[in-house]
């Protein structure tokens, strides 16, 4: 489902009117399920499933799947199913579209304000002319369908307007790469096309992989040892297994030149959500290039099994180099590129944490994206690992600020150990106890039992600082909820405007008229991009009985088989 809220324009001058709305999205999955009184679980396997199962139900499950798909196309169906993304993991507007994506699947188009959905977006979405449906997503060989597996967290570049996606599918060479310029730019300066699909040589085997680093110039794709395969079954491990005796590696290339990629490896770990990336070049003592990264790192894959509600298996024993404590922190890397001309051996120059605290869902300025930005924001809990704190029940209790130049400047400065240091060690309470108003890790604390969700920062107009604006989040207030921990019909949400500056004052709180639910990802549509969106002839909609062909004999056949595995 989206959320939104809308500022919309009043009747007097200056006069803003906030109003709420939400959607569900029409995908193929929700649209076929809806209603449907012969399924008694959801299509997809769950993470649980992925996580513990044993080989036969893992197999049962996904011929189950493939047999409720295949039924799909059958009369009497609601809807066929010819992708079976959820679309609903972030947002991203690119080119005219607003965007909800996920990695199972191709992004959906949705409208702004309303957020009713337009359809499955492939270089263009259903109802769009002037579209080549020679150039999608996928192609038109055996591998289409896995190649249209685009990234919940595509990038779209700021001066450019290309949106820069990666595809991870389950055979070699494991990873695909894609670049769809914007149709204004690509017309003003022509001389970087749409690549689809090149492959990224170098992945070892099929990866969870959830995020990635786009800059300028370069993108780096993480190989970490978070397998996702089929074939992990076989070999008695989950779908989705961790290997903490197996390195991590990053892979680093040219923008437009995926088959250049250079691989640095390092200690195992976990990264979901990238903050930013940017490089620098120096020509003092010698001409190099210098690619940075900010990530979220996690020294375990415990996050996962809370999403699943699951217990966390007992790790495998690992070299004592290997060893870390539970953290989830911001945390930087820097890759020297090494030039083709030379037999130099790719070294990971500095990587550590720039705060103990824990650290989620970062985002920075988006007109500082793909550059050096001095600030990130994100997510924090007052739990010693953030991991702790996820799951189904994921307790945001913290917003953070992060002044990665001044952190950054103290690592290189004073180097912490290489891998397990830190250059701020201080603690959620510590930081909290500080007065001083340059202090590079800021927090707002929410009132107690409110907690807050994923923040977007927004700046002034004409603002004079990067960190000129405001922050914008959905709070709930859990004194609403009943003794069981469940929500009444009652039950509301707020949307709060923190001013970004001093991470203290909220400017403003919107009464929502219900509860929004604890999510993923959200975005900031300004005004012009609501206004410059591509036209299209109509939105999805549930189909009606009257459209639902149930007098064909194979529709019977179809209800039975569907009632039967369930």
């Amino acid at each position: 489902m989206l959320a939104g809220v809308l500022f919309q324009r009043g009747a007097n001058d200056g006069e803003i009117e906030p109003h709420f709305v939400n959607q569900y999205i029409l995908t193929d999955l929700y649209l076929n399920a809806k209603d449907n009184c012969n399924l008694k679980r959801p299509i997809l396997p769950s993470i649980t499933t992925l996580l513990s199962a044993t080989l036969v139900t893992t197999i049962l499950s996904v011929l189950r799947t493939l047999a409720l798909v295949y039924l799909s196309r059958l009369p009497g169906s609601k809807r066929a199913i010819k992708r079976i993304s959820v679309a609903n993991t972030g947002v991203v507007y690119h080119d005219g579209r607003a965007l909800a994506t996920c990695e199972s699947g191709p992004p959906m188009r949705f409208h702004l304000p309303s957020l009713e959905t337009v359809g499955w977006y492939n270089r263009g979405a259903p109802n769009e002319c002037g579209v080549d449906s020679n150039l999608n997503f996928g192609g038109g060989d055996l591998m289409a369908f896995m190649k249209e597996w685009t990234t919940g967290h595509p990038r779209v570049d700021p001066i450019t307007k290309e949106l820069i996606s990666f595809h991870a599918v389950l055979v070699k060479p494991f990873v695909y790469y894609s670049i769809v310029p914007s149709t204004g730019s690509l017309a003003k300066d022509g001389r970087h096309g749409a690549k689809l699909e090149k492959p990224v040589p170098g992945v070892r085997s099929p990866r969870m992989m959830h995020d990635f680093g786009v800059s300028a110039r370069h993108t780096v794709v993480m190989d970490l040892p978070l397998s996702l395969s089929p074939m992990n079954s076989i070999r008695g491990r989950p779908v989705i297994s961790y290997d903490p005796t197996e390195q991590s590696r990053y892979g680093v290339f040219p923008r437009y030149e995926p088959e250049k990629v250079q691989w640095f490896e390092t200690n195992p770990c976990v990264i979901f959500h990238t903050a930013s990336c940017w490089e620098t070049t120096t020509m003092v003592p010698k001409a190099e290039t210098c690619v940075h990264l900010l990530v979220c790192r996690l020294t375990s894959a415990s996050m996962v099994y809370s999403a699943g509600a699951l217990t966390i298996p007992v790790p495998k024993p690992v070299p004592p180099e290997y060893v870390e404590e539970e953290q989830c922190r911001l945390y930087y890397y820097s890759f020297p590129l090494v030039r083709g001309d030379t037999r130099e051996a790719h070294a990971i120059r500095n990587q550590w944490a720039l705060s103990a605290i824990p650290f989620e869902f970062p985002s920075v300025s988006s007109s500082h994206a793909m550059g050096a930005a001095r600030y990130v924001y994100g997510c924090s809990t007052g739990a010693p690992s953030y991991s702790a704190a996820l799951g189904k029940s994921a307790k945001i209790g913290y917003l953070a600020k992060m002044d990665v130049a001044t952190l950054i400047a103290r690592g290189i400065t004073h180097p912490p150990q290489q891998i397990k240091g830190c250059v701020d060690c201080r603690s959620v309470d510590e930081v909290m106890q500080s007065t001083d108003s340059n202090d590079p890790v800021k927090l707002f604390r929410m009132p107690q039992g409110w907690y807050a969700q994923e923040p977007r920062f927004v700046p002034r107009t004409d603002a004079k600082a990067e960190d000129d604006g405001w922050l914008l989040t959905y709070v709930f207030d859990e004194s609403q909820l009943d003794d069981k921990g469940e929500c009444g019909d009652g039950a509301v949400s707020e949307f709060w405007i923190i001013d970004a500056r001093n991470m203290t004052d909220v400017v403003a709180r919107v009464m929502l008229p219900q509860r929004v639910p604890y999510g993923l990802h959200g975005a900031w549509f300004p005004e012009d991009e609501i206004v410059e969106q591509r036209p299209f002839g109509a939105v999805r909609r549930e189909a009606t009985k009257m459209e639902v062909d149930t007098s064909n004999p194979l529709s019977a056949v179809r209800d039975t088989i569907e009632k039967w595995i369930g």
